[in-house]
């Protein structure tokens, strides 16, 4: 059991020590799809931004939800002779999931409501984590400056001159709303491909991780792309560490030979 939580927290290290090791990573690098954090630990996070569109299909969504909450009280209400506008208390009474509506899901739901949830969207806090029940309070709050006032002119402006999805109530709360829905090339893929009669070189690639060699891919590639020889050198000093190995590959062959051994023994697991 010692072992094994050994060598999970190496392979952990790994990709962290990786990651310090190769860049220097900016405080925050804004653009409107994408801003880079950076971690207590140093490591950078790129946090993909909602759209502004999608934001305002998943309110458009939800408007459609709370129609309906709507309709089905009159219907509920009319065939029992009851006119809510006729009761203040009742209509008031009633009109309480529909105010409370957005804070309520946000809070249950993780940060989501039925259209955020819908549209693969969350609000989260600013560095990526998930906001406080006063971060949401806040942000709910804002919303009669944001939207109800305004109607929604206001967050619309802030999203589009803020450039990482913040309208005034994310911003005075911290937070910003991201997708969650991955964008996926090619590159991004963990599968590569190898020809039929392939023989794999280094067994001992099974103790790494998918995690760990999407992001030995991520930076093969992008040094590659970029002739940053100095990036390969370092994955492949850090690569042959961990695996105990010497290998008589130039480093880029080597890497590439990582990747095509790991894929090899998982296809065929």
């Amino acid at each position: 059991m010692i072992f094994l939580l050994i060598e999970k927290q190496s392979k952990k290290d790994f990709v962290i020590q990786l990651l310090n090791m190769i860049f220097t990573v900016p405080q925050i690098n804004a653009k409107m799809d994408n801003f880079q954090i950076e971690t207590a630990q140093n490591v950078g996070i790129n946090q993909n931004v909602a759209h502004l569109t999608t934001r305002i299909g998943s309110y458009l969504i939800d408007g459609l939800f709370i129609a309906a909450y709507y309709i089905a009280i009159l219907l509920i209400l009319g065939s029992i002779d009851v006119n809510p506008f006729e009761n203040i208390a009742l209509g008031a009474l009633l009109g309480l999931p529909i105010f409370f509506y957005s804070l309520t899901f946000e809070i249950l739901w993780n940060g989501q409501t039925p259209g955020k949830r819908i549209n693969k969207i969350r609000v989260v806090k600013i560095d990526g984590s998930k906001p406080t029940l006063g971060s949401y309070l806040l942000r709910w709050i804002l919303r009669i400056i944001d939207i109800s006032i305004t109607s929604g002119s206001v967050a619309i402006l802030t999203i589009l001159l803020n450039g990482k999805g913040q309208r005034l109530g994310d911003l005075a709360a911290s937070t910003t709303v991201i997708s969650e829905k991955k964008r996926v090339s090619i590159i991004n893929t963990l599968a590569v491909d190898i020809p039929a009669d392939y023989k794999p070189t280094y067994p001992q690639v099974t103790t790494l991780s998918d995690s760990d060699i999407q992001t030995i891919k991520n930076l093969y590639h992008k040094a590659k792309r970029e002739g940053n020889h100095k990036v390969i050198l370092k994955i492949n000093i850090k690569l042959t560490e961990l695996l105990d190995t010497k290998p008589e590959e130039q480093p880029i062959d080597f890497i590439a030979t990582i990747i095509k051994d790991y894929n090899y023994y998982t296809q065929n697991m």
